[in-house]
This record gives structure tokens, sequence and C-alpha cells, in this order.
């Protein structure tokens, strides 16, 4: 089973940038990044597929976060651009999805980290 460990989370002011990173203990062809805000299910942000990287991004995100990977260190990274309030929660990544499964369907992941929290005040 691929272990997941996050870093990167802080606390800051709207308008600001972190990376998040994802060091993962193998390679695992998908690997996606979910947020939880309290009290809210947990949701896709985005997701990775491939040695190359084809990205894939909610909606909401679109524009402001950038997912990456460096397949030689195991770690995929997720850059968050112009951060809003709404982007507050706890941050976790995934990997190892089932056939078939949708990038942002959290019961189509079978490894998460333990996760990162993220706090963006205005």
């Amino acid at each position: 089973q691929v272990q997941l460990m996050e870093s990167g989370g802080d606390s800051v002011q709207a308008g600001s940038s972190l990376t998040l990173s994802c060091r993962l203990s193998t390679y695992s062809t998908h690997v996606g990044w979910f947020r939880q805000a309290p009290g809210k299910e947990r949701e896709g942000v985005a997701a990775i597929s491939g040695a190359v990287g084809d990205p894939h991004y909610a909606d909401s995100v679109k524009g402001r976060f950038t997912i990456s990977r460096d397949n030689p260190k195991n770690t995929v990274y997720l850059r968050l651009d112009n951060m809003q309030p709404e982007d507050t929660g706890v941050y976790f990544c995934a990997a190892a999805r089932r056939p078939g499964a949708y990038w942002s369907d959290v019961s189509g992941y079978t490894s998460w980290g333990q996760g990162t929290q993220v706090t963006v005040t205005s």
C-alpha cells in the first residue's frame, strides 16, 4: 500500500501563495489533492495522471492552483496562488485510484495522507 505524507500547510492572508507537497512511498499513476472545510464534505481539488502529468482541476480553483509531480522524488505538489478564505481547510493527497474511478471521487482512492491545514484570512 502506498504511504503518503503531506506538508506545507500554513496560515496566510488572502491573495497569498503556498506550495503543498505530497511525498509518496512509491510511484502511483494517479494522485489527487482533496480538501475538507469545517462542516463540509471532502472535495476534489486537483489530480494528476501519468508520468508526464495530465492535470485535472475543480472549477473553483482553475487558474489559481497548479498540480505537478517530480517522479524521481516521488512527490506531487499543489501550488496555491491568489488564495481566498474559501480555500481554508485540511488538504489531503490520495493515491492508488481504482480503475474507472473519476479523478475527484473520494471513494475512488485507496491510500490517503493525514492532511495538512491551510487557513486563509481576509
